[in-house]
């Protein structure tokens, strides 16, 4: 069986997406989801949808081994990076190469680099009147989402739409992509 571990910053709405997606699928799982914020609504959701969660500080993850050591003993086949903010730590990408991916909620290479994520980049796609936005499904490297593209989907932006309605846009984009990508990748 292929093992998935999440990282994951807010409210989990991709992860619990993910998780679903394969609950019933006897090749994939969701073996946890590790947090970086001790009140993320994601780990609200992991207790009601049974998948094992943890968190870790920052000093865990960026100055030592700690965490690097809970993904080895999870040996996962991939970790999906889903609304988790934080810059990957060059000991983990070497540890996983090739096996950890983000989504992006734009069209990169626009909109992506560091402090670009969520209302931000659906602000600046309304503000640059961007005819096309969507998302972008890559492997993580050391440089904020600059790594190898495996996928895009795009969706139209009309003059009328402000922020919050091109994230909805993206993030039905994101619920129906994203698990089907993952599943490519592992079987």
């Amino acid at each position: 069986m292929k093992q998935i571990v999440i990282l994951a910053s807010g409210s989990g709405s991709n992860a619990e997406n993910i998780i679903t997606y394969f609950k019933e699928n006897p090749q994939v799982t969701v073996s946890a989801v590790l947090t970086n914020k001790k009140t993320a609504k994601v780990l609200e959701r992991c207790d009601r949808l049974e998948v094992p969660a943890f968190y870790f500080n920052k000093f865990a993850f960026q100055n030592s081994d700690a965490v690097v050591g809970v993904l080895k003993s999870l040996q996962p086949d991939l970790i999906v990076l889903a609304g988790f903010l934080w810059k990957i730590p060059t000991n983990i990408i070497e540890a996983f190469p090739n096996k950890i991916i983000n989504i992006h909620p734009a069209l990169l290479p626009k909109y992506g680099g560091k402090g670009m994520y969520g209302a931000k980049v659906h602000q600046a796609v309304k503000e640059n009147a961007e005819k096309e936005t969507g998302i972008t499904i890559h492997y993580v490297n050391e440089n904020y989402d600059e790594g190898a593209i495996i996928f895009q989907a795009k969706t139209a932006v009309e003059p009328s739409d402000d922020a919050d309605k091109i994230a909805d846009k993206v993030h039905q984009l994101e619920y129906e992509h994203f698990p089907k990508v993952i599943e490519k990748l592992l079987v």
